[in-house]
């Protein structure tokens, strides 16, 4: 699959360094699962780091490191965040494997909620330091005009949508942050079905969406 907008350096090397929350390592694992290209770069970071750490000269061990450590492990929160695995599509047409995984199944299992206009969504359980939810937008339809109060994350993966100049079809990723202002349209001819991750609320200017935005938790 040709996939044309990618996820940036910056957020790659987050992803390989385990340092992003669970919804935005979410987005990239499936982002990643759907671009060749991106796989390539992720592996090579990986090794990248596999042989820094090879040249690193041993430390020892301070006293009672041990039990430190052995405490941080039995202190750890009940539901640690999950690590998704980064692998090809599976055989669902529109959700990869590590969504599938979140969902408990194929795109049949996605427990939508109406929003309005046609529009549906689906939050997907993850850890407090970001939210991630599936969107189902009408082919054809335009979102509420929005800025953003931190960054988005917004896979395709179904359908396209257009925003301003640009056109992101299934497997592209857009990020959008505080600088961003813009109002999505779903491309006509097939509905669009994106993947969402954001770490603060949006920023909507119509009354309407705001009024709703915290039933809506966006």
């Amino acid at each position: 699959m040709t996939v044309k907008h990618q996820v940036t350096e910056e957020l790659l090397t987050a992803y390989a360094a385990g340092n992003l929350p669970e919804a935005f390592n979410l987005v990239v694992a499936t982002h990643v699962s759907l671009c060749t290209e991106a796989r390539v770069r992720l592996e090579a970071m990986e090794a990248v780091g596999g042989a820094l750490l090879d040249d690193l000269d041993e430390m020892p061990m301070s006293h009672g490191s041990l039990e430190a450590t052995l405490r941080l492990i039995s202190d750890r929160p009940k539901e640690p965040i999950k690590a998704v695995p980064v692998q090809p599509e599976a055989s669902c047409k529109v959700l990869p494997k590590p969504l599938m995984e979140y969902v408990g199944g194929d795109i049949s299992k996605v427990k939508w909620r109406p929003i309005g206009m046609g529009a549906k969504q689906a939050i997907l359980k993850s850890s407090g330091d970001a939210d991630v939810r599936l969107l189902y937008i009408p082919a054809g339809s335009e979102l509420p005009d929005h800025g953003h109060h931190g960054q988005e994350l917004t896979l395709v993966l179904q359908g396209a949508f257009i925003d301003g100049d640009d056109r992101f079809a299934r497997g592209d990723l857009e990020v959008a942050d505080e600088d961003l202002e813009h109002t999505p349209v779903a491309d006509i001819g097939e509905d669009c079905i994106c993947l969402a991750a954001t770490n603060a609320p949006l920023k909507f200017k119509g009354i309407a969406p705001r009024l709703a935005q915290p039933f809506l938790r966006i």
